[in-house]
């Protein structure tokens, strides 16, 4: 696939509104509470039904912090208590004997991940006692094969833990880093050094993990070009497989721990753009693949390998290799992605063991697609994973005409095609590279549930 990026601040400036990023379509404000635990069970009873089963992909919410980072948007709960895991524990370990029997036992699990939170705040102990339980109940490879990943803050680790997670059979880390500068790590609450962080990394290569990621924030307070490319060639200089940079979204209307955010040490629009483009200049220049939205890896990193061969997808946890999984969300405010539907657990800890008192699955909203729902679906899930569409592909798939269905669509993109953002052609879209950091605007146009006017407090800048 043609890799060229061309970074136009001029045209990003101008098409940077506020969006939804696609994790899945249609986005989590069409969830409500007519989806309940009935019509997750039918779904879960259908999925099982199917001529060829789907594989199985489980998240793991744990939602524990020992400290709190300003920035953070996640459901978390900040507290130095270790203590105050092991009740919420002892209620996932019940949601996940609850689920377990529901699915097919001949349904693998493919993919694993353990997010936050900061899933390494609880014990050694525990973290065993979680995934022996989960061995108890879903079919897990032990061949290695499987996408077994875990979220790691280097400030919660020792070596052993590490160790400790390659035996228990993850293979993947996620590693939490923002930003090495000093500054920056002091206004957002996050002191975390290249040292600790590296003597980390270092380990998981001396054990053998599949793939490391690492995770940026650019747009924080105190950041500027010249700090923040600092930090990009330090992450350069470690090699992680793939690099995650993200927007962040200053939006304390919504996450009240981003009002101790100072906002005059937010960078200006200018510079935050400078250091978008800069940084990704530095990446490519130093080999990385532009995956998409946030997201670099090594050209053999199976996320690239799958852009390649036109199997990559987008999912509630970023892009995806397993395009054909259905996704369990276990533990508070989880997602669930279960054939043509979506799901998600109560917000609160409380209500979430409250439910599971009562032998409920803890599933308080939902949504079903119909045929409108998933045909768009496909359509953005090909733009934001290869940037390019083929109209054949869908017609086929969906039974329509695809310029008579999206006949306005097409319409609205002729202004994007004007600026040299995509190239309409007869049987295909494709996205140039001009567009691909505007992927989300594109997108956007397909979304049936999509009101630009109307999106500023719920959706975060698309850049």
């Amino acid at each position: 696939m043609e890799q060229t990026i061309v970074f136009n601040k001029e045209l990003i400036s101008r098409y940077n509104l506020f969006g939804p990023r696609y994790t899945s379509y249609p986005t989590a404000t069409q969830f409500d509470e007519n989806f309940g635990i009935k019509e997750y069970h039918e779904v879960v009873t259908d999925s099982n039904e199917i001529l060829l089963p789907k594989p199985l992909s489980l998240y793991f919410h744990l939602p524990f912090c020992n400290t709190v980072c300003f920035y953070c948007a996640c459901n978390k709960v900040i507290t130095a208590n270790r203590n105050r895991a092991a009740p919420y524990l002892k209620d996932l370990h019940k949601e996940i004997s609850l689920q377990g029997p529901l699915f097919d036992r001949d349904r693998v699990v493919k993919q694993l991940h353990w997010g936050g939170g900061t899933p390494t705040f609880i014990s050694h102990d525990q973290m065993s006692d979680l995934m022996r339980h989960i061995r108890d109940n879903f079919a897990l490879l032990d061949d290695d094969t499987g996408e077994y990943s875990i979220e790691i803050d280097p400030r919660e680790i020792k070596p052993e833990t590490v160790s400790l997670l390659r035996n228990l059979g993850f293979n993947r880390m996620s590693i939490g880093i923002q930003d090495f500068d000093i500054s920056v790590q002091k206004a957002v609450n996050r002191e975390q050094s290249y040292e600790q962080t590296r003597q980390v990394f270092d380990e998981a290569r001396k054990r053998n993990f599949h793939s490391i990621n690492v995770d940026l924030i650019y747009g924080l307070p105190k950041q500027t070009v010249r700090t923040f490319c600092n930090t990009i060639n330090k992450i350069i200089e470690m090699s992680p497989d793939r690099i995650a940079i993200y927007n962040y979204a200053h939006m304390p209307r919504l996450f009240k721990t981003q009002r101790q955010i100072n906002e005059e040490d937010l960078p200006e629009p200018g510079e935050k753009l400078e250091i978008l483009g800069e940084s990704i200049k530095s990446l490519t220049d130093a080999g990385y693949i532009y995956i998409g939205m946030d997201h670099f890896a090594k050209p053999d990193d199976e996320l690239a390998v799958a852009q390649r061969k036109g199997n990559l997808y987008r999912n509630f946890q970023g892009y995806s290799t397993n395009a054909d999984c259905d996704v369990i969300g276990f533990g508070v405010t989880a997602i669930s992605k279960i054939s043509n539907s979506y799901s998600q657990n109560i917000r609160t800890i409380d209500d979430y063991k409250e439910r599971l008192e009562g032998n409920n699955i803890p599933v308080y909203r939902g949504y079903k697609l119909n045929h409108d729902d998933e045909l768009r679906r496909k359509v953005i899930t090909q733009l934001i994973c290869h940037f390019q569409l083929d109209f054949d592909e869908i017609e086929d798939l969906f039974r329509i005409e695809f310029k008579d269905y999206f006949s306005s669509e097409i319409k609205l993109l002729a202004d994007m095609e004007k600026d040299e953002l995509l190239k309409i052609e007869e049987n295909r879209i494709i996205v140039l590279p001009a567009g691909r950091f505007l992927i989300r605007n594109i997108c956007s146009t397909f979304d049936k549930y999509y009101d630009k006017k109307s999106n500023k407090n719920t959706y975060s800048k698309m850049i």
